[in-house]
């Protein structure tokens, strides 16, 4: 059974940064694809950051472009979201989400559909 935790959410200031962490459990990393999406209030889910199987597969959506970074460590099986000038339209509930079989490619294309596995969120605030 998959498990996905997140961590690391908070409040900062505009323009200051966090990362993100995802601690999965039931699956690899090396043979799956993880993404972030996040949720504003009365919003739906958008998928930002996404890692693929090779560390060479990596999307992040052109709201956050340039800011956000998406990474992960295979051998403690975590997956991160570095996220620094931050902005207050950056304010969310920040999701984790897993395909473990690997065969979704990140991009501008992935939806909540294509993934199975979600966290239960963590909230980032971003005070103006």
């Amino acid at each position: 059974q998959v498990q996905l935790v997140e961590s690391g959410g908070g409040l900062v200031q505009a323009g200051g940064s966090l990362t993100l962490s995802c601690a999965a459990s039931g699956l690899t990393l090396d043979s799956s694809t993880l993404a972030w999406f996040r949720q504003a209030p009365g919003k739906g889910r958008e998928g930002i950051s996404c890692i693929g199987r090779s560390d060479g597969n990596t999307y992040n959506a052109d709201s956050v472009k340039g800011r956000f970074t998406v990474s992960k460590d295979n051998a403690k099986n975590t997956v991160f979201l570095q996220m620094s000038s931050l902005k207050p339209e950056d304010t969310a509930v920040y999701y984790c989400a897993a395909d473990p079989t690997g065969f979704l490619y990140c991009s501008a294309d992935m939806g909540v559909h294509d993934f199975d596995s979600w966290g239960q969120g963590t909230q980032v605030t971003v005070s103006s």
